[in-house]
């Protein structure tokens, strides 16, 4: 929503819909609560009208249509105003009546209700005395008995006040108690809750007498025993892991099937008119499944205006996995109705990072491939009433639809805006001067059905439909016709459509076309940057980062050349799941995760010294020894291929991190006098420092070296080599990322550029290589042992290597990463 807050939208005013939701009996929190939300807000205002309540009802009628607005299954809509009917007239008016309702209209979706076994599925006129409840109590208590004496008062207060509704439903953590409230409503669904509450503590006072002081002392625990030595070895008794829901096996399992989609997706309320139920007749529906073979048809829609970034990997994900999983196809179809911001670049960008991606096209499309059908399909609006040209500016447009005012021109007659309309498309009215805007409803509680544009004046050739066309349609008219042209079953996008949702299913409805399955997740955000095209593009426009690929951004192709991999990418998408919750923001640290996850199997071990400080070894002569150092850490000894050959010389290079000429219990590094080993090789100890003129920056050390490795000191170290004596190792540059924004979310932040992290690249220019690395090729990743994983840039040259580092070793917490 741009421009108005959640209340601003509803009902004319928050205040409003907070005073509507009150007169039904919300306490104020849950009220202020229900304001904050815009989609339970728009519901539970449609709820009470549909309900004819708007002057308010009991409470319990008000806490029933509440459930209703949140919970009413959307594939039964349009029985809801017959269930509304029951609550009102109170033949049904308990939450157990209600969630049976929910069952039964789940079950039959929109087919035709049968009153009669509606109403014996929902419990409707049947009476419940207080001698029937009595008396299944009675039954549970005597089978119950033995357990309740057990467990005496430990119920965690169980008589307190609760909830009709939570009393049912509430988990009581202590048994028996939990269990005799399911028993009951086993025996009695229908019981009045309150009764079977007052019942069941009328039953328990008599049976145990009344709390004494032990019973509210807390169980003392048990200290555990140390078990006995044994010559045997214990059996140890592995419980069996939880079993993955099915959304966690399959994420794709909560879609419908193609030949599903007759059932209504929607209901769209209008201020002059009835309700619109749309959904598919059996006859549209059937003409689809016949051209598509019934199989799923999903599209990934980008705009080609710019560089995927890692939002849009969730939304491939969500579009090429479920045609995948359910052996369909996914299109590629560039969204290119803006002939001023498409570029070519961007086209070739997005079609090959798709394959890098993992995901093949079922076909690449335009939606300028439809602009003839498209034309022809407004051109029939206009004939049926429901589009207009107009002639108001942008300004006046927007002033408009803030008073829900019509347009002047709104009611024009049809054939005067059928020969307009002609005259736009034929470069005859100035660009600016005329719009054709579709006939939607102007008072509408949703703003997207404020008559929005649906085809502009631009007077620039299309970069691939050429110059044929001055006009050209929006994103709000093209993008459902074209779902519905392609046969698409199922669109899917991100939560902030949702509102949408209205003009996509009145355009379809309005001309009288098959309708897909619209069903919206949220957007993917992470932590330390931001996605919105706007942003990045100043980002790199503005030369604050190194272009669309710079590593530091979440773009694709920064994430790849920064060393992610699209598997990783795909599983931490497939990880934090396809949810519905908004607004919600993904750490950082949980890509990083799956990122080590799978570096840590498939990127080999090498070493690297980021800043060398040269020590020599005093015992040990000119000669070069050949180590074998492990590319894994599970390498078995007889694979010649798990191992590569590191120089060992008098002279090696460590970490200027690694030494101090102070040493300390919790350091493991290298000092005066102390052992430390180099891993591979051999242990060292320091025997003198060789100090700068200001008798503090340590310029070289000198040490001598065990052969025998007897000594065995604690720490290890990685190392590189002279080889010989004398040369330099091999100079590489090392360049190191970390998060580009300081704050957890800077988009919010009104200066974000200042919240730019000044240390997010760090580049070393002059870092030392085991010679085995020299070959690397662009791409080829590394561990370089205890600094992180690291990828050959596409700066490298063959004079010089150059790495980005892609992770570190551990997280964000310092725990160690996978």
């Amino acid at each position: 929503m741009v421009g108005k807050s959640a209340t601003e939208s509803v009902g004319g005013g928050g205040g409003e819909a907070l005073d509507l939701f009150l007169k039904i009996g919300l306490d104020e929190r849950t009220a202020k609560n229900t304001v904050a939300n815009n989609k339970v807000t728009a519901n539970l205002t449609s709820v009470i009208h549909e309900a004819a309540v708007t002057d308010g009802c009991d409470r319990t009628v008000g806490n029933l249509l509440y459930t209703v607005a949140t919970k009413f299954p959307t594939n039964a809509l349009v029985h809801r105003r017959t269930l509304l009917n029951y609550i009102t007239s109170l033949k049904i008016k308990s939450p157990a009546q209600l969630e049976a309702a929910f069952i039964f209209l789940t079950n039959i979706a929109s087919d035709n209700l049968k009153i009669d076994e509606f109403e014996a599925a929902c419990g409707v006129g049947v009476e419940v005395s207080e001698e029937d409840i009595e008396h299944a109590v009675d039954e549970i208590f005597e089978e119950s008995k033995a357990a309740i004496l057990e467990q005496r008062y430990r119920t965690n207060g169980f008589v307190s006040q609760v909830d009709d509704y939570i009393l049912w439903n509430l988990l009581i953590w202590d048994i028996p108690v939990g269990e005799l409230f399911a028993h009951v409503r086993k025996k009695q669904p229908w019981a009045d809750p309150k009764v079977v509450k007052k019942i069941i503590d009328t039953k328990l006072c008599a049976l145990l007498g009344e709390r004494t002081a032990a019973d509210n002392e807390k169980p003392v625990k048990k200290k555990k025993e140390k078990p006995a030595k044994a010559e045997e070895k214990s059996v140890v008794e592995v419980t069996a892991p939880e079993k993955p829901t099915e959304e966690e096996i399959n994420p794709f399992s909560i879609f419908p099937s193609p030949d599903e989609n007759f059932k209504v997706h929607t209901e769209i309320y209008f201020s002059d008119r009835p309700v619109l139920r749309a959904c598919n007749s059996k006859e549209i529906l059937e003409k689809h499944l016949k051209v598509t073979g019934g199989k799923v048809r999903t599209r990934f829609p980008p705009e080609p205006n710019g560089y995927l970034h890692i939002g849009h990997a969730k939304a491939m994900f969500v579009d090429f996995g479920l045609a995948k999983e359910r052996g369909g196809g996914c299109y590629l179809r560039f969204d290119d109705t803006n002939p001023e911001a498409e570029k070519k670049e961007y086209i070739d960008h997005i079609e090959e990072i798709v394959g890098w991606m993992g995901w093949e096209p079922f076909k690449i499309t335009y939606t300028s491939d439809y602009f003839q059908e498209l034309y022809e399909l407004a051109v029939e609006l206009i004939r049926r009433g429901h589009a207009y040209v107009d002639h108001q500016t942008p300004d006046e447009i927007k002033e408009y639809r803030e008073k829900k005012m019509n347009s002047p021109w709104r009611d024009r007659p049809i054939e005067e805006s059928l020969k307009l309309f002609d005259d736009m498309k034929k470069g005859l009215v100035e660009e600016g001067k005329a719009t054709l805007r579709m006939k939607q409803d102007m008072q509408s509680d949703n703003f997207n059905m404020y008559d929005l544009i649906a085809y502009r004046i631009k007077f620039t050739p299309h970069p691939h439909a050429g110059d044929k066309w001055c006009i050209y349609p929006s994103y709000d008219y093209a993008h459902c016709v074209v779902d519905s042209l392609e046969n698409i079953t199922h669109s899917l996008c991100t939560l902030e459509f949702e509102t949408r949702r209205a003009s996509y299913y009145w355009l379809l409805d309005a001309l009288g076309l098959y309708q897909p399955y619209v069903w919206e997740y949220s957007r993917l955000n992470i932590t330390n940057t931001v996605m919105s095209k706007r942003k990045l593009n100043r980002l790199v426009t503005e030369k604050w980062v190194d272009g669309w690929d710079d590593p530091r951004l979440m773009t694709l192709a920064g994430l790849r050349r920064r060393g992610v991999t699209s598997t990783s990418i795909n599983a931490f998408v497939r990880g934090i799941g396809i949810t519905r919750s908004d607004n919600s923001l993904i750490r950082l640290n949980l890509l990083e995760y799956h990122i080590r996850d799978e570096l840590n199997k498939t990127a080999p071990r090498t070493m690297v010294v980021l800043n060398p400080l040269k020590v020599v070894i005093t015992n040990m002569d000119a000669a070069v020894m050949d180590l074998d150092a492990k590319k894994w850490p599970d390498a078995p000894a007889d694979d010649a291929s798990s191992f590569y050959k590191v120089p060992f010389s008098k002279v090696v290079y460590i970490e200027q991190s690694d030494f101090r000429l102070k040493d300390s219990k919790d350091y493991y590094g290298l000092a005066p006098g102390k052992s430390v080993l180099l891993r591979y090789a051999f242990p060292i100890k320091c025997t003198d420092v060789v100090l700068g003129d200001d008798n503090e920056t340590v310029h070289e050390i000198r040490a001598e070296y065990d052969p025998s490795k007897k000594s065995k000191p604690k720490g290890v170290l990685h190392w590189v080599s002279e080889s010989p004596p004398g040369v330099k190792p091999l100079k590489v540059e090392v360049r190191l990322f970390d998060k580009l924004f300081n704050s957890e979310n800077p988009a919010e932040l009104d200066d974000w550029l200042s919240d730019l992290n000044p240390h997010s690249k760090i580049v070393i220019k002059d870092a030392y290589a085991v010679p085995s690395v020299k070959d690397a090729a662009v791409g080829d990743s590394f561990q370089f042992e205890r600094l992180g994983y690291f990828v050959v840039d596409p700066d490298s040259s063959p004079e010089k290597l150059v790495f980005n580092r892609t992770v570190t070793l551990r997280d964000n917490y310092g725990k160690q990463g996978k």
